[in-house]
């Protein structure tokens, strides 16, 4: 068994994080396998070093230990752009120029009921004809979009394994056509994701359950790139008093506060591992 952990440098881990990390580093430990750890600092303008050794100090704190070097995805950009050309080699991805206020403004008529993540995206620039689609590549801010409806209809039925749950289908198109790739950010989590989990041998991938409908991208990508398919497990988001699950922005459940208040790290990953929680965090499916 092969598991990760993937952090993003862009602020400090909380609870949430902390509660993925443990779970992913039991689930490997317990099977006597491999657990790894994965940078998303693909984000430029967010990504910080102290981020990142601040996270490194929370997981040791945790007893959380990795195997081997931390893959960076800032390294594998010229992976990302690889699968990327060869998506548009074979006709799958199309570059949009649409800006937020266009893509908002034609929304303003109905376009059937949202996708399970959002607004989705209408398709205007899948329908540009080639020769202003040329023109406009060279000047012009855009990012690149998977044709959907072609992708789909390539791979066919798919599913993936959700642990302790058996068998789940995927159905990416109810998605649309989603963003692969932009300049400010080379590649899309959905993109380097998957990309990564089949590079590091990744066998099980343990995540929130706020993410359940992007697996079903990721399935869709693994198809399309010939990628074996992990098993997933989707488990249950920590949220604070109010209900909601936690974002980087509260710092009151920062584990760097935590660590600094003379919180013990291997009690409360011992706690979190069997579901108990600080006073006012409770465990919430999405």
């Amino acid at each position: 068994m092969l598991t990760r952990f993937a952090p993003s440098p862009t602020g400090e881990l909380h609870l949430g994080h902390a509660y993925s990390a443990v779970l992913a580093h039991d689930a490997a430990r317990k099977a006597g396998g491999i657990f790894r750890l994965r940078i998303d600092d693909i984000d430029g303008s967010r990504s910080r070093e102290d981020h990142l050794l601040a996270a490194l100090a929370d997981l040791a704190w945790l007893g959380v230990d990795w195997d081997g070097d931390p893959l960076r995805q800032s390294d594998r950009l010229g992976d990302y752009a690889a699968a990327l050309a060869d998506l548009e080699r074979r006709g799958l991805v199309y570059p949009c120029f649409c800006t937020r206020a266009d893509i908002a403004a034609s929304l303003a008529a109905p376009h059937g009921p949202p996708g399970p993540v959002g607004t989705v995206y209408p398709g205007t620039c899948r329908h540009m004809g080639a020769a202003a689609r040329e023109r406009r590549l060279a000047d012009d801010p855009h990012c690149w979009r998977l044709d959907m409806g072609r992708a789909a209809a390539l791979a066919g039925d798919l599913d993936w394994e959700e642990a302790d749950e058996g068998r789940r289908p995927a159905d990416p198109a109810v998605h649309g056509d989603v963003v692969l790739a932009r300049k400010d950010a080379p590649a899309s989590y959905h993109l380097a994701s998957t990309i990564d989990d089949a590079a590091m041998g990744v066998t099980l991938v343990v995540r929130g359950a706020d993410l359940i409908a992007s697996t079903d991208i990721h399935r869709l990508l693994q198809a399309l790139f010939g990628l074996p398919t992990p098993t997933y497990r989707h488990h249950a988001l920590v949220c604070g008093a109010d209900g909601k699950r936690l974002a980087k922005r509260d710092g009151a459940a920062a584990l760097a506060g935590l660590r600094a208040a003379g919180a013990d790290g291997r009690v409360l990953a011992a706690d979190l591992l069997d579901g108990r929680l600080p006073t006012g965090y409770s465990l919430q499916k999405a």
